[in-house]
């Protein structure tokens, strides 16, 4: 039996497109891992982010014969995950901002409760950095999670985004200099 990393993406997708639901398989199990860190890093997880990210393969399939190849289609994939993923973030938003009354903002709402069971420092602070990371404007937490948590480079965040590679510096500038200061604030306080 083949191993999901024995046979070339191209391959794969040849068979998915000739009726091989194993190649299909095969490649949700080789791109899974890194469209699980994308959706997760834009929504944090849970429910919403495992529907996501179900979501991005079921696009992935119906997509498999528009595919061109003219990038990999771990960049592809991860586009998808990224658009669902803003696409939910929109649709949060709007979902809370009926439940908060027009005197409020959504910086009024509740910080998530700290765990008084006494979690390791190094735990504290990912909670930290993903609530801070959460707390970014979504276009600046796409450029976040694909440079600094899924490991891309900027040539391929900017295929990803679909944005100038000055563009993804920029916003990764700005949005680590909003995450370095948050962190000093949440130090300090």
């Amino acid at each position: 039996m083949e191993r999901p990393g024995s046979s070339s993406d191209q391959v794969l997708i040849d068979r998915a497109r000739a009726g091989d639901d194993r190649a299909f398989r095969d490649l949700v199990e080789r791109h899974e891992p890194r469209v699980a860190a994308t959706v997760v890093g834009m929504l944090g997880s849970g429910d919403e982010a495992e529907d996501v990210g179900q979501e991005t393969f079921i696009r992935l399939y119906r997509s498999l014969d528009r595919f061109r190849g003219e990038s990999s289609l771990g960049t592809y994939v991860t586009r998808i995950a990224i658009n669902l993923s803003l696409t939910a973030l929109k649709k949060r938003k709007r979902w809370i901002s009926r439940f908060v009354s027009q005197d409020e903002t959504e910086r009024d709402l509740p910080e998530a409760s700290w765990d008084p069971r006494g979690e390791l420092e190094r735990k504290e602070d990912v909670r930290r950095v993903r609530e801070a990371v959460e707390r970014l404007a979504p276009n600046h937490r796409a450029v976040v999670v694909l440079r600094m948590i899924d490991g891309y480079s900027t040539r391929e965040t900017s295929e990803i985004l679909g944005i100038p590679g000055g563009t993804v510096m920029s916003r990764l500038a700005r949005a680590m200099e909003r995450l370095e200061r948050e962190m000093k604030e949440s130090e300090d306080g």
